[in-house]
């Protein structure tokens, strides 16, 4: 056993509680070089009477290592811990300070978790488990109300540019939420609706008002209603990073520099503002002028964007909130806005836009759930470009998995595109069939799942601005046959227990090959098969299971023989299996 290679440390995604009984223990090991794990475990004040020897799972593997989890309920919230790791004859044991050869005889030097306190367990809202978003970029999606366009609208359907627009509005999403509820998501979120200067918004002017071209704060009241009557939730998207040009503070220290009364709501490295050699003498978002970075550590800035978290929570009714550039922010201003947010409503989502490792943001004190970009590379690396084999793959997703505890990786946001990307469509060489594996990895994958609006529909686009085209309305011109997938698949995931757990496991997944099976379980003991193909010829896959299996969208009965499922899949084919 390579002991350079097992690693454990107490708290983040090693040793943490997931709920207010239960600790869940992690450790690595070198891939396959150990048999089993058990985790020694038991209370520092009643060692000799609480003492057990818990089995570990292998839950999750990359190409280096393998992971191994156990949970364990301590009788008095307290836990004393060790690992024992075997192979074949041999025995390890590893306690905080040293590895031993020799069982422990008492709990001195073991690693500790020293109480389960409530407020510390980190505790995504419930509903999210459950949840399948929808993006929406408000100005493209839909124009319901023409008088409030903007007077150089042009007319819908055309080409985007960075600057045109085409007038959709938050009328045109309330004229089309039977179709947004018949797909069968149950929560939208939008890009950037306040008041701003651009198509996308992300040039705040006031942060307390809807932008007079989607309509109004009641009007915004009303679609969230009516929203919830259909068991819809709703995210805005908050951008505190930074405000715009526009935004009155900022355009009051462009007139007055270092006398106005604003200056520090802003970093300033020189006065006046203004832009040397392409750089702006304000620190913004990247080097946009029209984007300040405000001062989120000034007093007087808290106390207004705290004050929009809470009245767009309480007045409006929204489900929460999508943090724009959110590793940019100081983290005391996150913790500070989370407890305004929940203090509102316990049950908001709080989801943070991180491209990175983003352990620091979700202990319980800042986010729920970061936009999951490493799941999306490594989704669109082997089925959209081909660029990994499926073991490549499969070590990617472990890796991932074993990077958050299981309420961060349950609560997650999982998307394959949006208004920062080009279409997955696109990006797939508008190869339908790839688009089709892309997505129902994506769908049958752990943690919320959201869809870039038109996606659904074979919608294409190169990066911003071609993938802001408008919303396709006309059924003669929407890929039927994709939108019935999506459906259908949808239909499922909301179906099966399954489909909305954590627990992952891979059947096949071997160096070379393009052939992915897994399988999904759940706690309730629903069960399923997903056997993929991403691959130009056909495949056949056998998978060692007892009983009558069936798929899962048709109900036809599967090829089984003597312990073995057998099914034959075509070039970039699928089949979702479940028992009869």
């Amino acid at each position: 056993m390579l002991k350079e290679a097992i690693y454990h440390r107490p708290k983040q995604n090693w040793s943490y509680a997931y709920d207010g009984k239960t600790v869940h223990l992690r450790v690595r090991t070198k891939k396959n070089d150990v048999d089993s794990v058990h985790a020694i475990v038991g209370d520092k004040y009643a060692w000799k009477e609480t003492k057990d020897s818990v089995p570990m799972r292998r839950f999750a593997s990359d190409d280096r290592f393998d992971y191994w989890e156990a949970a364990v309920r301590p009788p008095y919230r307290r836990l004393r811990y060790a690992f024992h790791f075997r192979q074949g004859a041999d025995s390890l044991y590893l306690n905080e300070k040293e590895f031993r050869t020799k069982a422990p005889s008492d709990s001195e030097n073991m690693f500790e978790f020293p109480f389960i306190n409530p407020v510390d367990v980190f505790t995504p809202p419930a509903w999210v488990k459950d949840a399948v978003f929808y993006q929406i970029f408000p100005e493209r999606f839909a124009n319901g109300d023409p008088s409030i366009s903007p007077k150089n609208a042009e007319p819908w359907g055309g080409k985007p540019t960075p600057k045109n627009f085409f007038g959709g509005d938050l009328q045109g999403v309330l004229d089309h939420l039977d179709y947004i509820e018949k797909l069968g998501v149950n929560a939208i979120y939008f890009t950037p609706l306040f008041e701003a200067t651009t198509n996308h918004k992300y040039d705040t002017r006031d942060y307390l008002k809807v932008d007079p071209h989607f309509g109004t704060n009641e009007k915004l009241k009303e679609l969230v209603d009516a929203c919830h009557a259909r068991g819809i939730r709703v995210l805005l998207d908050a951008v505190f990073n930074h405000a715009g040009k526009t935004f009155p503070p900022f355009v009051d220290v462009l007139e007055k520099g270092a006398e106005s009364p604003y200056a520090n709501w802003f970093h300033v490295r020189e006065f006046p503002l203004t832009i040397k050699d392409g750089i702006p003498t304000y620190e913004t978002f990247a080097f946009e002028p029209i984007m300040p970075k405000l001062n989120t550590e000034n007093a007087e800035v808290k106390k207004y964007l705290l004050e929009v978290a809470r009245y767009w929570v309480e007045e409006i009714g929204i489900d929460g909130w999508r943090l724009d550039v959110a590793n940019e922010v100081d983290h005391e201003f996150w913790r500070e806005f989370r407890k305004t947010v929940k203090s509102v409503n316990p049950d908001a989502y709080i989801l943070g836009e991180i491209w990175h490792d983003s352990m620091p943001w979700l202990q319980g004190d800042q986010f729920d759930a970061v936009m999951n970009y490493p799941l999306t590379n490594a989704v669109l690396d082997f089925f959209a470009k081909g660029k990994i084999d499926a073991a490549a793959f499969a070590n990617r997703i472990g890796k991932q998995l074993a990077s958050y505890p299981r309420q961060v990786n349950e609560a997650a946001f999982n998307l394959l595109g949006s208004h920062d990307t080009p279409r997955l469509l696109t990006l797939c060489k508008e190869d339908g069939h790839r688009m089709r594996l892309s997505a129902l990895f994506q769908l049958t994958y752990p943690g919320t799942p959201c869809i870039y609006y038109g996606d659904e529909i074979g919608m294409t686009g190169e990066g911003d601005p071609d993938c802001r085209k408008c919303m396709e309305w006309d059924e003669e011109k929407q890929d039927a046959e994709m939108l019935d997938f999506y459906r259908s698949t949808l239909a499922l995931r909301a179906k099966h227990s399954a489909l909305r757990s954590v627990d992952l496991r891979f059947l096949r997944a071997e160096e070379g090959g393009k052939v992915l099976v897994y399988e999904r379980r759940s706690e309730d003991g629903d069960r399923l098969i997903v056997a993929m193909n991403a691959g130009k010829g056909k495949a056949k896959v056998s998978v060692e299971e007892e009983g009558q299996w069936v798929n899962a969208y048709s109900g036809e009965p599967v090829r089984s023989s003597k312990g073995k499922i057998d099914v034959r899949l075509p070039g970039y084919g699928f089949m979702v299996l479940k028992q009869a």
